[in-house]
């Protein structure tokens, strides 16, 4: 086993990942959790290949597959009239080119499998019901302040996400930035889901200013529907409550009949505001890092926030087992930096390609179809198919 202690403050997907592969590696840790015990929260997750095969890679296959549905193919359709724009083939082709499959996966199912790892891993010490309210550093180590008790580690791994508590323990590191959109979020019952949903694919329906992601959950008996819509509104809570009749009113105001159907339905609506951490920002301080959303919460057009975080989690492990602290720390900001800035930008001009409208919009369509499914899903490639060196 290394000898060095690892520090990580969150168990959400990014500190539980990282926990499991420092383990992997002979590396000891400690997570900490302020909450009594992991709650249901959120809902569903694209799990795209470059995050799949890290996860497979601790063991994970098995559980993985018992909860996701893999999807067959994202279909882009017209949020106004519901007809097909172009399909991105899926499915068995995902994982001869990928190397793993294309998995959708209800948060709270993928937090429960990380956890159940990590509770079999002798290395790892979780602690929930423990708040860590700061971290100092030394020369030769970190501190951690838990309730009235310090833990001192080698290196000190904040990963608690896009409000971050810690992380200014880190000079330089980018604030939180409303994006002056919201999501929102429900699950249908597939037996009260309108027939024409989909329960094998993944559908996402563009119109102006605002788009539609829906796509089956826990062998398909959930139906989960994101709407993100462009509001001025703003809350901390991850999932504060949404009325319905205020998505109703936008969209029979803007035409979309075919995305306000859903609005009809009895169905409990939650919103968060979405926010972005910009890349740019410092990730490490001496013996301090920030991962996943904490480091660069990005916007949810590309489903690769959870992705990013896993891949963050393994690079920092790897260079963790492999070089003193402050220089392994370095490294992995290093290697993630490039990468995650290119993906976060291309996440956003998704969002911008998704909301057009008008002449823009048809441009859009006619192109998306003329370069047909497979060319389209090939050209990110480079997010899928990338590989921890």
């Amino acid at each position: 086993m290394t000898s060095i202690r690892v520090g990580i403050a969150g168990a959400g997907i990014a500190g539980l990942t990282t926990a499991l592969a420092l383990a992997r590696r002979g590396i000891a840790s400690t997570v900490v959790e302020r909450a009594p015990q992991l709650s249901e929260v959120g809902a569903g997750l694209q799990i795209s290949p470059n995050a799949g095969r890290i996860l497979e890679s601790l063991d994970l296959t098995e559980a993985l597959d018992r909860a996701a549905v893999l999807p067959e193919a994202i279909d882009l359709r017209s949020g106004r009239t519901g007809e097909p724009i172009v399909s991105l083939p899926l499915g068995e082709s995902a994982r001869r080119a990928y190397g793993a499959p294309y998995r959708l996966l209800h948060r709270a199912d993928l937090q429960s499998i990380l956890l159940e790892a990590v509770e079999a891993e002798p290395r790892i010490e979780l602690r929930l019901g423990a708040e860590a309210t700061a971290v100092r550093q030394t020369r030769d180590g970190a501190t951690l302040s838990v309730g009235d008790e310090t833990l001192d580690f080698d290196a000190m791994i904040v990963a608690d996400g896009v409000r971050s508590k810690l992380k200014q323990a880190v000079d330089g590191a980018s604030p939180p930035r409303p994006n002056g959109r919201t999501a929102w979020r429900s699950t249908i019952p597939v037996g009260i889901a309108p027939r024409d949903l989909p329960h094998e694919r993944t559908t996402v329906l563009l119109s102006r200013d605002a788009h539609v992601v829906i796509y089956p959950l826990r062998s398909a008996r959930l139906i989960n529907i994101i709407v993100v819509i462009e509001e001025d509104w703003g809350d901390d809570s991850w999932s504060g409550p949404g009325a319905a009749e205020v998505l109703r009113q936008r969209f029979d105001r803007d035409s979309t009949r075919y995305i306000s159907r859903l609005t009809e339905l009895d169905l409990q609506w939650t919103r968060w505001c979405l926010t972005e951490v910009a890349p740019t920002g410092t990730w490490v301080d001496g013996r301090i890092a920030l991962i996943g959303d904490a480091a660069h919460a990005m916007l949810p057009f590309l489903a690769q926030g959870a992705a990013m975080a896993i891949e963050d989690a393994d690079v920092i492990a790897r260079e963790l087992s492999n070089a003193p602290v402050p220089d392994a720390l370095q490294r992995y900001q290093a290697q993630r930096r490039p990468r995650v800035m290119r993906v976060w930008k291309t996440a956003r001009q998704a969002g911008q390609i998704y909301h057009l409208g008008g002449p823009m919009a048809t441009a859009r369509d006619l192109a998306m179809t003329a370069l047909g499914g497979r060319r389209l899903l090939q050209r990110y490639d480079w997010i899928y198919g990338w590989r921890s060196s």
